[in-house]
């Protein structure tokens, strides 16, 4: 085996691989976005760029979206790289001493929106950086900061890096745009110069079907539902044609509050702003009952009648629970000994797995923290199961070294299984997984290949997708495959876009020097 040899990276220490260097050579001669799957290097990628970087005298910043990431960057730049001054900033620094953080290190990792900030108050500037990375850079649509940093660098090179770009061309074209990119390198895993790289990952769906109690609070649910609904076309403010949808809904709200806001407070706007509330919030109870269970639906409906109870409560919540069809429901949910059939399997599942070998991991990603609190608690019956749940900082969650020593347990062994909400989907170093498991699947390409890419890093792995029959479930699990599929396609159209954006001269104006 041989090794990465340059004098900014410690001897033997990475193994050198073609592709990788192939690639970083690319991403010296111009701004490249690097799309390369999970799992594949793009951080030694970045790193032997960088290292060209600062051999010609100029900074490199290394910008990533979460302070998790920031820490994984931070501890693997300063394990691999060598003579260099390596920093890292926040937002809970004085602004002084983040100043001169900048000025007195080679190298800098941090969160995009701690330099945004900084460089909209004139506290530095980009004029002696050579190189920014932009992780995870399908980010940079929008008014995201990766956005407003690109529009103050003009002095080197720019290196975007996702394994996801998405499957919207025009937002792939928009990334290049906002990060002033004007090349894009694809790999796949069966390109032949990473394919010896690569570990085959297993996928395949695990279908259950619903049993009666949930099937029956469905359909009152749907029933219940179809009141609003029907209601919401009466008044003439939804479209028959159109499939009932929460996107439909959310767009009938904000025709409506816009009518209520120019000053047409009719009895007539409040009903229908009643009745849009309503629908919403029993969409999503449907979408509790098809894909959770029967607790985290359960523990929905008290919400809404805990806001039903109280006098400022939401008329919607007020006119759910004096639905005829709610007591009905309401028996249901209190009598019912039957939770989601995914959670038994789940449990089988995890116990072939980990008692199948000792050293075996298991992933699981589950939508809401509600349903990875019920999870854990299930799983941690299994013998020989050593469980933990991976959530993110919000609302009393872990903070981020408590994700850090959590992930770093995993790692060695501590647990054995991980329950995760989507802080897990995105770019952190997590410990090579024998198996991911998806309670329910998700609507995205993005997510969905990022959660793919936690397993299958160091040898083989399987993904299992779990899926109700007949529910949102299977429609969820289409619409994924769709856009993947579409975004590989896009991938290709790509390089040709940007070689007409640039040669058109129809680039954004981001640099005053350009014009």
């Amino acid at each position: 085996m041989s090794f990465l040899s340059h004098r900014y990276i410690a001897p033997d220490m990475i193994e050198e691989r073609t592709y990788q260097r192939n690639i970083a050579n690319d991403c010296l001669k111009e701004n490249t976005l690097v799309i390369i799957p999970t799992g594949l290097g793009k951080t030694i990628i970045a790193m032997i760029v960088a290292a060209h970087i600062l051999e010609k005298g100029k900074k490199v910043l290394i910008l990533a979206p979460t302070k998790p990431l920031v820490e994984q960057h931070y501890s693997t730049y300063s394990q691999f790289m060598n003579d260099v001054k390596i920093g890292t900033m926040n937002g809970l620094m004085a602004p002084e001493k983040r100043a001169k953080i900048i000025e007195g290190n080679d190298l800098i990792v941090c969160t995009p929106q701690v330099v945004d900030n900084d460089l909209q108050n004139d506290r530095y500037s980009l004029r002696d950086f050579g190189l920014i990375v932009f992780d995870e850079a399908h980010r940079a649509v929008g008014g995201y900061s990766y956005v407003n940093i690109a529009s103050y660098y003009h002095s080197g090179l720019t290196l975007g890096m996702t394994a996801s770009p998405g499957s919207d061309l025009n937002k792939m074209i928009e990334v290049c745009r906002n990060l002033d990119i004007t090349h894009a390198v694809m790999r796949s895993d069966d390109d032949p110069d990473v394919s010896p790289y690569v570990h085959d990952t297993f996928v395949r769906n695990e279908i259950v079907d619903m049993p009666d109690d949930l099937l029956n609070v469905i359909k009152i649910l749907n029933k219940m539902l179809n009141v609003y609904l029907n209601e919401l076309v009466n008044l003439k403010f939804m479209d028959p044609g159109w499939p009932a949808s929460t996107k439909h809904l959310l767009v009938v709200g904000d025709t409506l509050q816009k009518r209520l806001a120019r000053g047409e407070k009719t009895s007539m706007i409040f009903r229908g702003l009643v009745s849009q509330s309503a629908a919403i919030k029993l969409m999503h109870a449907i979408g509790l009952a098809e894909t959770q269970g029967m607790t985290t639906l359960r523990n929905y409906m008290l919400k809404i009648e805990s806001d039903a109870s109280t006098a400022k409560g939401a008329k919607a919540s007020k006119d759910i629970i004096n639905q005829p069809s709610y007591k009905e429901l309401w028996r249901i949910l209190r009598d019912t000994k039957v939770e989601h059939p995914k959670i038994s399997r789940l449990m089988s599942l995890v116990s072939q797995e980990i008692n199948s070998s000792d050293e075996h991991k298991v992933m699981v990603f589950s939508q809401y923290r509600e349903t990875c609190d019920i999870l854990m608690e299930k799983l941690s019956r299994i013998p020989n199961a050593k469980v933990t749940k991976l959530i993110g900082q919000s609302n009393g969650g872990l903070k981020q070294k408590e994700q850090i020593s959590l992930l770093n347990d995993f790692r060695n062994g501590v647990y054995n299984v991980v329950v995760s909400t989507s802080v897990g989907e995105e770019g952190l170093d997590i410990a090579s997984t024998d198996m991911v498991i998806f309670y329910e699947p998700v609507p995205s390409e993005i997510r969905t290949i990022q959660r793919r890419g936690r397993t299958g890093r160091k040898n083989t792995g399987e993904v299992i997708v779990m899926i109700a029959k007949g529910t949102r479930d299977e429609a969820y699990e289409r619409t994924s495959e769709r856009k993947e599929e579409m975004m590989r396609e896009n991938l290709d159209k790509l390089n040709m876009d940007l070689r007409f954006i640039t040669h058109s001269g129809q680039r954004r104006q981001t640099r005053l020097g350009e014009y």
